[in-house]
């Protein structure tokens, strides 16, 4: 008996186009592990958030930063949307249903980050783009495990996230089980980022004083 192959989900898709590629960025954590507010470190002579909104300006547009309910933010340039969590602290899929939420109609597909990866790349960024092809989802794997917030995903997998969240499944992994997902792996990402710093939370003090160390002399 012979198996029929199974269908190509990218089929019936388009390959993105880069110039219809937004930006999210995910400011709303309770920053327990650092002690204060992330997005409002000073780096340089900017703000971490404002840092990061910078970077990703200069890969993807529009951009949107999605905070907690009430969360105070940096100011941020006028043409940046500010929107919020609809329920606190119920991790990055609630933030990623927001900003999607807030692109629809403006672009394609999201470049979703958190806000304190102060060494981003841009070339990081678009090569996620490139690598995003006619998937819905391209997300790194690197050092056993996901990357859900160094991510690019289409508008469409707002109504996937949506259900995920309403069954109170948040780990972004299932999402990735669920969508059409591009796994991308280390050596695909190194010739642009050798060190992948594009990768390199600040989750605790050490981590943000190492960042800026490596900032400072790279």
């Amino acid at each position: 008996m012979t198996h029929s192959p199974e269908p190509d989900p990218t089929l019936g898709r388009s390959p993105i186009d880069p110039a219809r590629v937004g930006g999210i960025v995910l400011a709303g954590g309770k920053s327990t592990r650092m002690g204060q507010s992330k997005a409002h470190l000073p780096f340089g002579d900017e703000l971490m958030l404002q840092r990061m909104v910078r970077i990703l300006t200069q890969a993807v547009r529009p951009i949107v930063i999605v905070g907690a309910p009430q969360q105070e933010l940096p100011s941020v340039p006028v043409a940046v949307e500010i929107t919020r969590d609809q329920v606190a602290d119920r991790g990055p899929l609630q933030g990623l249903a927001a900003g999607l939420h807030a692109l629809e109609g403006k672009c394609d597909a999201a470049y979703a980050c958190s806000c304190d990866v102060p060494l981003l790349r841009v070339a990081f960024v678009k090569r996620m783009i490139e690598l995003l092809g006619r998937h819905e989802i391209a997300v790194p794997y690197v050092d056993t495990f996901h990357h859900p917030l160094a991510a690019v995903y289409r508008l469409g997998v707002l109504e996937q996230v949506n259900a995920l969240l309403a069954a109170d499944r948040r780990r972004p992994v299932f999402l990735f089980e669920s969508a059409d997902t591009r796994v991308v792996s280390q050596d695909e990402l190194t010739p642009v980022d050798p060190n992948l710093d594009s990768l390199r939370n600040c989750n605790r003090p050490e981590d943000y004083e190492q960042a800026l160390a490596d900032w400072k002399n790279p």
